[in-house]
C-alpha cells in the first residue's frame, strides 16, 4: 500500500497577528502558492500576506487531515496559540525549514 503524505498547516503574516489553517497534499507547492498570492484580495491569505509557515503536522489519510484541519479551525484562538507554542515556542517562520526560501 502507497504511502499518502496530508499536511495540516497554520501560516500567518511578518506580525504573527492572522493565523490561516489549511490542508494540502504538497506542503512545499501550497505554501509557494500562498507566497504567490501576498497582497491579493480574492483570498484570505493572500488579503492578510499570510504565508509563513508557523505550525504543521503529517497525516497518513486525507479523511484525517481535513477532520483535523476543520478542528483546529473550530478551536478558539487562545487554543490555537497553545498549539503553535508548544510545537514552536518561538513563533520561528519555518518555511527554510521545509523548502529552499524564499521560492524564486
Amino acid at each position: 500500500m502507497k504511502q499518502h503524505n496530508y499536511f495540516v498547516y497554520i501560516i500567518t503574516d511578518q506580525n504573527r497577528s492572522v493565523l490561516y489553517t489549511g490542508v494540502t497534499n504538497n506542503i512545499e507547492r501550497r505554501l509557494f502558492e500562498h507566497f504567490s498570492e501576498r497582497g491579493k484580495s480574492r483570498t484570505f491569505a493572500g488579503r492578510y500576506f499570510c504565508h509563513n509557515l508557523i505550525y504543521y503536522e503529517k497525516h497518513q489519510f486525507v479523511d484525517q487531515a481535513i477532520t483535523r484541519e476543520k478542528q483546529i479551525k473550530g478551536m478558539k484562538r487562545e487554543k490555537k496559540i497553545r498549539l503553535i507554542t508548544e510545537f514552536n515556542p518561538d513563533w520561528k517562520f519555518l518555511n527554510g525549514d521545509i523548502m529552499d526560501w524564499p521560492p524564486y
